[in-house]
């Protein structure tokens, strides 16, 4: 067997890539599996989007190799995007970095700003891969504290008690997953101020802005931000669209170049229908939101009473596509959602798989049908 590199050695498989293969398992066997625990839209994209993916199939440049820097009607798209719902002025030609998948820009991100022993701010609870990504590059991971206590913001005062001169980058997530507190202005203001005393860059991984939330922000609004802010923003859950990977960079033309050096070495370009489906989607009008989130609120009302079932508190102004609920004191989230699993067929996302401040929660998702959502409560009732 020929030794894994040592970059291994700090990373596991992702939780869902191997517990959904626990759960394929059971599945098999014949359990009647309900499947609350990723956050994978279970609808259909606008319709103009599939429409627009068949018709580029006559497009003689279809099947060719696509720009790494993505077709210009898509920048133009996303730039158009933020201007309308943000009130962010982006430049299409330098200021935006279509990526496939959002995901695929966590890693990019941190080749193109980490070197080896650089520290790194991860929010704990936060999205996993934060951390992962951080390790497979040689960067440090340094955890800071959100709790409910606080609204799930960081405490910077602490930060700088405890010292950041050895940090390069800043993890944020607002709206953020999985606890669903949504960013304030003031928030973002402090944030901007702190990366710039302490040369700083700070991401935001902005894909929940418009689920279930009524105050879409971009960090990259406030003054000064494209100093020291770059945006990450998906049309994965906004949109219907995950299995089509399309995602976002936006900030300053510097920082996108730096990314885009490492990314064209990566892949090479996405493909033209692709594009072309993700120009439609952008172009949609608010009534595309409200529609979205009618069906999104049917379902919260019922995740909510599974919640209640479980005896579980949570916050009903949270945001996004998941209910981040607060498990009775003598209960631990791995444990008891293996016990739910087992003896209700239903799987639901321990909290800790976030991080050690998130052990007492549980994360339900919204995405699944109401038929499945009615049953998993008559199961838990």
């Amino acid at each position: 067997m020929i030794e894994v590199a040592n970059r291994l050695k700090n990373v596991e498989e992702y939780y869902f890539s191997k517990k959904l293969r626990e759960v394929a398992l059971l599945k098999s066997q014949g359990k009647p599996i309900i499947n609350l625990g990723i956050g994978s839209p279970d609808m259909d994209p606008p319709e103009a989007v599939l429409n627009a993916l068949v018709e580029s199939f006559d497009d003689d440049a279809a099947h060719k190799y696509q720009s790494y820097q993505g077709i210009p009607e898509l920048r133009e798209a996303i730039a158009d995007f933020y201007k309308k719902q943000f009130n962010v002025p982006l430049s299409s030609q330098t200021e935006v970095l279509p990526l496939m998948g959002s995901k695929e820009g966590i890693l990019h991100i941190s080749m193109a700003f980490l070197n080896e022993g650089d520290e790194v701010l991860i929010p704990n609870p936060g999205y996993p891969t934060y951390k992962s990504v951080t390790n497979l590059v040689g960067a440090v991971p340094v955890f800071y504290d959100l709790t409910e206590d606080s609204g799930w913001f960081p405490d910077l005062v602490v930060l700088e008690k405890r010292g950041v001169e050895k940090v390069k980058m800043m993890w944020v997530n607002y709206p953020h997953m999985p606890t669903g507190a949504q960013g304030s202005v003031k928030l973002f203001e402090d944030l901007i101020r702190f990366a710039k005393r302490h040369d700083i860059l700070i991401i935001n991984d902005n894909p929940y802005s418009f689920v279930l939330n009524r105050f879409p922000r971009s960090i990259l609004k406030y003054k000064g931000a494209k100093d020291v802010c770059l945006e990450l923003n998906s049309l994965s859950k906004t949109f219907n669209m995950a299995g089509w990977r399309v995602g976002m960079l936006l900030g300053k033309h510097d920082y996108i170049n730096a990314v885009l050096r490492v990314k064209s070495n990566m892949d090479s370009g996405m493909f033209l229908g692709i594009q072309r489906g993700a120009v439609e989607a952008l172009k949609c009008s608010d009534m595309w939101f409200e529609s979205l989130n009618n069906v999104y609120r049917q379902r919260r009302n019922i995740v909510w009473q599974i919640a209640d079932a479980l005896s579980c508190t949570y916050n009903k102004n949270a945001s996004g596509l998941f209910v981040w609920a607060k498990l009775p004191d003598h209960l631990e989230a791995e444990n008891y959602i293996d016990l739910i699993l087992k003896e209700k067929s239903i799987f639901i996302t321990p909290g800790s798989i976030f991080g050690s401040n998130g052990s007492r929660y549980i994360r339900i998702s919204l995405c699944a049908s109401m038929t499945d959502l009615e049953e998993a409560l008559k199961r838990l009732t």
